[in-house]
């Protein structure tokens, strides 16, 4: 069997996304993916291309005013060149976001996604992960801390850069890299078993 094709599809304002993205990435490979990183703001025609090969498009963004950021609607706004000759049909689709607060109204950016990908014909793979950091006998350090089940979510301190990005949301985001790959993988022999 083929690589599954995952492509990142994501904008990061002040680098706190941009390091998701990276730890998706870094999921997925590490799940056997071929993994393509493509910043929307900086798209190119041939990026474009690549998305249209993909098994799975995986979102990303910062919350920005309780949706996902300016340049990423643009990208979503252009995506419906895609939308009308169903290019992404049946592909799978994931998201993660980031946002200064614990909640910050990041839910609405991970509907945003989803509802994208809906029109588009595409299929919504969740996060699967329990919740985490919930109980006292729970940590901050467990994956999926925020308890967002929709897609990976993360929290950065608006006073601090990427670089500190929390561990577990770097690991959630692996999580959902891994995640993505593996029902890549399995749609894809799904679908060559009924062919």
């Amino acid at each position: 069997m083929t690589a599954p094709v995952v492509s990142i599809a994501y904008h990061s304002g002040f680098g706190h996304t941009a390091v998701l993205a990276e730890a998706v990435r870094s999921g997925a490979a590490a799940s056997g993916a071929t993994v393509h990183l493509i910043k929307v703001d900086e798209i190119t025609e041939a990026q474009w291309e690549l998305l249209d090969a993909s098994d799975a498009i995986v979102f990303g963004s910062p919350t920005y005013m309780g949706t996902a950021s300016g340049a990423f609607h643009v990208f979503a706004e252009a995506s419906s060149k895609r939308w009308a000759t169903r290019a992404w049909q049946d592909k799978l689709a994931a998201g993660f976001t980031n946002s200064a607060s614990k909640s910050g109204d990041k839910l609405h950016t991970l509907q945003f996604f989803s509802l994208l990908a809906a029109q588009h014909g595409m299929s919504w793979v969740s996060l699967n992960l329990f919740p985490g950091w919930n109980a006292s006998t729970a940590s901050e350090n467990d994956l999926n801390r925020l308890g967002f089940f929709l897609g990976a979510a993360a929290q950065s301190n608006n006073d601090q850069g990427a670089e500190a990005v929390h561990q577990a949301d770097i690991e959630t985001a692996q999580h959902l890299g891994r995640r993505i790959t593996e029902q890549a993988r399995i749609f894809a022999a799904g679908r060559a078993a009924v062919a």
